[in-house]
């Protein structure tokens, strides 16, 4: 075993709370180190590679776009959205200190670090019935969660106290220390070697993640009301978000809640080239596609769009036989309106090069569709209906991800053609659900520039079709480590354990499920601040500022 090493806090996490944490504990000139499975060159953790899309609530961003924003009506749309019981007593509360502290403890943290936001908030889960959003409130960085993390590591390592950070990469965490009821450090393994070490601490924040990294506990964990979990989930968090620490928690008497709520993707593809087994891309789906079940039957009777409410259409999906969905539409809708998640796949926002940018949303990304029509196994094109079902089919009999389901040409023809012939009627006499919805996303112009003017699928002008198979894609944990306002964790009997903290992912975003039922989108990189910020308060008995 290594020999024991003592410093005032033990981070275990090297991702976005446990460098937020880190950067606020310094100040204080405490002996910090860091600890995290992966290895130095992906520090930074998942948020790395996010979009870095964040609500917030009243900012500068929103009044300057004429949007009058509260935290009253924030709470109001977070309450709806989450579907709260009366037992998430500290998820509850997150939520109203989120929406109240959002711009003071986020926003105005983040601007004087140089970090910048998209001028035009997006608007985004709307809700099925007006239950989500309100308004538009997702803030996006200029330059993704890869200029975010750049820049607060940066900050991080050329600290006046630098020297007072140790950061210890390829350590697994493995179980926690007491002593006298109180924590004492951590111990676990070097992920390689397997050899054993143990860092002595009295304080301790966890901020580890999630466990949707690993498939088959989200299988385990997944919401029995939703039935059996589909056989194929695509993995988009991060491979150690596997719950290795919230199992530690739990042999110390912690109390881990929630772990059944996920906020999945239902547009996950597979990663052309992945780091991981089963690594899924997770698309921003088009929302003039039309979303049809294993067979080309269309999801009914209310169609699957987009930006209303996620949770539903992962829900409908899973339930679904098939467990899988498609998503059919022609060459100018895909042009326009595709799009996929993360730093990886949007290198114009991410390089903050506002002219590509601007050519891409007015011209159409041509390079991300080539480029998945080239490399991606689940996009086929066609020049007709009759030769894209044949290459969907043919796609799933040679397919080992998959090998269930077939696509009749009769269903789908007759999908499509219902819904082309809503379009040829007029804008007067729409009565398709995905039309009328299409109509008010295009009023925000946040979404009009990036969504087509009721597209006809079977458009010759408009070729060629374009299919993409889509699996669900696991990502993030709603539910984790229950902590009360200062972030501490608690017990069974719900007492603070003495020096133990949790913040981010492993915390549940906040209180062991912040966001309840479903998220309003963009609560997640937020609340990493907020509860890293929280905790390092609470560690250093700062008090909230007004």
């Amino acid at each position: 075993m290594h020999k024991k090493i003592q410093y005032d806090v033990a981070i275990v996490g090297a991702g976005l709370a446990g460098i937020s944490a880190a950067l606020e504990l310094l100040e204080q000139n405490l002996k910090i180190a860091i600890i995290d499975r992966d290895s130095e060159e992906n520090f930074g953790g998942l948020a790395m590679n996010s979009l870095g899309g964040m609500t917030l609530v009243n900012t500068p961003i929103q009044r300057l776009n004429g949007i009058h924003d509260s935290p009253e009506t924030a709470l109001r749309d977070w309450q709806s959205f989450a579907q709260f019981p009366d037992s998430d007593s500290w998820p509850k509360q997150w939520a109203e200190l989120y929406v109240n502290r959002s711009v003071d403890d986020i926003y105005n943290w983040l601007r004087p670090k140089g970090i910048k936001f998209f001028p035009i908030p997006h608007w985004v889960e709307r809700g099925e019935s007006g239950d989500g959003n309100s308004l538009p409130r997702y803030h996006i960085i200029w330059g993704t969660g890869q200029h975010l993390m750049r820049t607060l590591i940066n900050e991080l390592k050329q600290h006046a106290k630098a020297a007072n950070l140790t950061c210890l990469f390829n350590h697994k965490v493995e179980s926690l220390l007491l002593q006298n009821q109180s924590i004492s450090g951590v111990r676990g393994c070097l992920e390689e070697s397997g050899q054993e070490f143990e860092i002595d601490a009295p304080i301790v924040v966890l901020a580890s993640g999630g466990i949707n990294g690993d498939i088959n506990r989200v299988k385990q964990e997944w919401d029995k009301s939703w039935g059996k979990a589909p056989e194929h989930i695509l993995n988009g968090a991060h491979k150690y978000a596997d719950g290795t620490v919230h199992d530690a928690v739990e042999k110390i008497n912690g109390k881990v809640t929630n772990l059944h709520q996920m906020w999945n993707y239902a547009a996950g593809i597979h990663h052309p080239d992945p780091h991981i087994p089963k690594e899924g891309l997770s698309l921003i789906p088009p929302k003039s596609a039309l979303w049809l079940d294993a067979t080309g039957k269309r999801f009914g009777p209310t169609p699957l769009v987009t930006g209303f409410d996620t949770h539903l259409i992962c829900k409908r999906i899973a339930q679904d036989p098939y467990g899988y969905s498609w998503q059919v539409m022609n060459w100018k809708i895909a042009l326009k309106e595709i799009a996929v998640s993360g730093a990886e796949s949007n290198p114009a926002f991410r390089d903050r090069k506002i002219f590509q940018l601007v050519r891409e949303i007015s011209m159409g990304n041509h390079r991300l569709l080539q480029s998945l029509v080239d490399t991606c196994e689940d996009v086929v094109i066609a020049n007709n209906l009759e030769e894209l079902v044949d290459k969907m089919n043919h796609l799933n009999a040679n397919s080992q991800s998959v090998g269930r389901g077939c696509v009749d040409l009769a269903t789908i023809r007759q999908s499509i053609q219902r819904y082309d012939e809503q379009i040829e009627l007029g804008k007067e006499f729409h009565n398709d659900e995905q039309l009328r919805r299409l109509s008010q996303v295009r009023n925000w112009r946040g979404d009009r520039s990036r969504t087509c003017k009721f597209e006809k699928i079977l458009n010759n002008k408009s070729m060629p079709l374009v299919a993409f198979r889509e699996f669900i894609v696991s990502r993030k944990s709603m539910g984790g480590i229950q902590t009360d306002l200062e972030s501490r964790v608690l017990s069974s009997a719900g007492e603070p354990i003495p020096g133990l903290y949790a913040a981010g992912e492993a915390a549940g975003f906040g209180g062991g499920g912040i966001n309840g039922l479903k998220s309003l989108e963009g609560t997640f990189i937020s609340n990493c601040i907020l509860n890293a910020r929280m905790a390092t308060r609470s560690i250093t008995s700062q008090p909230l500022t007004p």
